[in-house]
């Protein structure tokens, strides 16, 4: 199966042929940097996703580049011991140039950016920085650390990488609010598939990550055989803009095409994949606000992992955006928007009843219920 990034095939990520480059930025005198902003790109994924093997392959077939990487332990790479000429207790250098840190284990926030500042100062010549994150990284932390004062006059952040094992993908992982928002908060998924797993069953995990995160850039490739993964696939693509992250939940649900994926169609209507269920909802009735958050605080299923809409509800002068992450949820109100005309909602989840969840909702609005669930 030819691998993918978007709707292009892996072959055309050809070295040279990636995202323009960022502009060249004169670091302020402050601080010691390069006349160029380091490209950061920043690996997501839980364990045993294949983030190792990823960063191996980019430190082992680095054409010609300098690559740094910095990761939790060393024992993470997959590396030929022929490779490696210099090896210190937090730093390893290869033959190619590229080199590899050892983040300190407390893994704050401060320890992150002093890390990056150090490994940017220190070493000459750096094309590309790759951040391997623990797999409980937040990934809006993430991003927004690189809107530090100092950081950003030495270093930009070009993508989020969330890292999949096709093996393991499924209900069970996505009840957790940091996989489902490292999915959602990133700019390419690389969805790792063994030889054991079928092209048919790629197929069906890339539509059920397409039914979580419309749009979302797939690069389905086996990671214990990189052969035909391209730097220019991953390094360099300028996807990722961190001065835009503090909106990026509210992007999340208006770049989606809710109103098209919502309009015109029926309260019956629902989508079933392989693993998920999207269960829509509309109403022209606004929601009683006393009566929904009792449905979020006791009524919400627990095999639901991904939910968002604008909602209407009485009394109040604005909008509301609804967010749902794992088992994470967010309802706030939007000042500078109107109440909607209607209440716009989809849910998604594993082996939802959609009628039940419909008929929750229903019982939300203002007004006389209408059931749906007798004959």
């Amino acid at each position: 199966m030819a691998s993918m990034l978007g709707s292009y095939p892996i072959e055309n990520y050809l070295l040279g042929d990636s995202s323009p480059k960022g502009e060249s930025v004169i670091a302020a005198p402050t601080i010691t940097a390069p006349i160029q902003k380091i490209s950061v790109t920043i690996v997501t994924g839980l364990l045993g996703s294949g983030k190792g093997l990823l960063l191996s392959h980019l430190m082992s077939n680095a054409q010609g580049l300098k690559v740094a990487v910095l990761v939790d332990q060393f024992g993470d790479l997959e590396l030929d011991d022929q490779q490696v000429v210099s090896q210190q207790s937090n730093r390893i250098e290869l033959s190619n140039g590229c080199i590899g840190y050892a983040m300190d284990e407390s893994a704050t926030i401060e320890s992150l950016i002093n890390a990056v500042s150090q490994v940017i100062e220190h070493e000459a010549q750096i094309d590309y920085l790759v951040i391997e994150t623990d797999q409980l990284a937040n990934p809006p932390s993430l991003m927004t650390t690189f809107m530090d004062a100092e950081l950003s006059k030495i270093a930009r952040l070009d993508s989020l990488l969330c890292i999949v094992n096709a093996q393991t993908f499924g209900p069970a992982r996505l009840k957790h609010s940091v996989y489902v928002n490292q999915l959602l908060y990133s700019d390419i998924i690389v969805l790792n598939t063994p030889h054991s797993i079928s092209a048919d069953k790629v197929s069906a995990i890339e539509q059920d990550i397409h039914l979580l995160k419309s749009g979302a850039q797939i690069l389905s490739c086996n990671l214990k055989d990189t052969s035909s993964l391209p730097l220019s696939a991953l390094l360099d693509v300028g996807l990722a803009d961190a001065e835009s992250c503090a909106l990026r939940e509210k992007e999340l649900l208006e770049e989606d095409p809710l109103e098209k994926e919502l309009s015109g169609i029926n309260l019956s209507d629902y989508l079933v994949s392989t693993h998920f269920v999207s269960v829509p909802f509309c109403s022209d009735r606004p929601f009683d606000l006393t009566k929904f958050e009792h449905f979020l605080m006791q009524q919400l299923p627990n095999n639901l992992f991904r939910a968002k809409g604008t909602l209407w509800f009485q009394d109040q002068p604005h909008r509301y955006i609804f967010q749902l992450a794992g088992k994470q949820h967010r309802l706030s109100p939007d000042p500078h928007k109107p109440p909607p005309s209607q209440n716009k909602l989809v849910f998604i989840g594993h082996k939802l009843n959609p009628l039940q969840l419909q008929q929750q909702l229903i019982n939300c609005l203002t007004g006389q219920p209408v059931s749906l669930l007798s004959a």
